[in-house]
């Protein structure tokens, strides 16, 4: 399994990626730092652009839940809106739900703000709550580090895949690795996906300082 992970990463980085690029994003260990594998969704309450709350508990009837961290102005969060919503028409009436966060700060990011998140659900006709995770507490718990970085829980919301959507963010039509969708799949069978966890590939979270 490890040798598995390890080539299947290595394809990632190669098939996308500079040198310059691959040093940048092995500069956070991901794979050391982030939420383990198991672990139990925790306390939360956010905003939503609809201006409802949304908490640990929604959707508590779905079998699965994916936690997408993602932003407004990132050009890899901008890539997979699309494929998102793909993503839950295909899978909503299986009994999927989607939770799509922005942590980013946005007093340094103006595009990532709650109305410009509110222009972005209206222009993309999100089917998924898009929240505003302002004090960012959210993004931390799950200790994520990109945009865009999914997280897919069970029915018993345990944590049983993180990162990666797919791999390749550039081109739709080249993807060869559906990292998420066969997770999605997995979890709705009541199954554990076959990779737990693939380093997401995007832009750093723009924390507050």
């Amino acid at each position: 399994m490890l040798k598995q992970f390890l080539e299947i990463n290595l394809f990632v980085y190669t098939k996308q990626y500079t040198s310059r690029k691959i040093i940048e994003l092995f500069s956070i260990p991901l794979n050391l730092q982030g939420m383990e594998i198991g672990s139990n969704l925790f306390k939360f309450s956010l905003k939503g652009t609809n201006n409802r709350l949304y908490d640990n508990f929604a959707f508590a009837d779905r079998t699965a839940l994916v936690i997408v961290v993602t932003c407004n102005h990132c050009p890899y969060a901008r890539a997979y809106w699309k494929r998102l919503i793909k993503l839950y028409n295909q899978f909503e009436e299986d009994n999927l739900g989607i939770l799509a966060i922005n942590p980013n700060d946005a007093e340094a990011y103006p595009a990532d703000s709650f109305e410009a998140m509110k222009e972005l659900q209206k222009q993309l006709k999100l089917p998924f709550p898009y929240l505003h995770d302002e004090d960012q507490k959210v993004a931390k718990k799950l200790k994520a580090n990109r945009t865009p970085e999914v997280f897919v829980y069970n029915s018993k919301r345990k944590l049983v895949y993180k990162g990666a959507i797919d791999d390749n963010w550039e081109n739709e039509n080249m993807v060869t690795r559906v990292f998420l969708e066969d997770a999605i799949e997995y979890t709705l069978d009541g199954m554990e996906p076959d990779y737990s966890e693939i380093p997401a590939v995007g832009c750093s979270i723009k924390w507050k300082k």
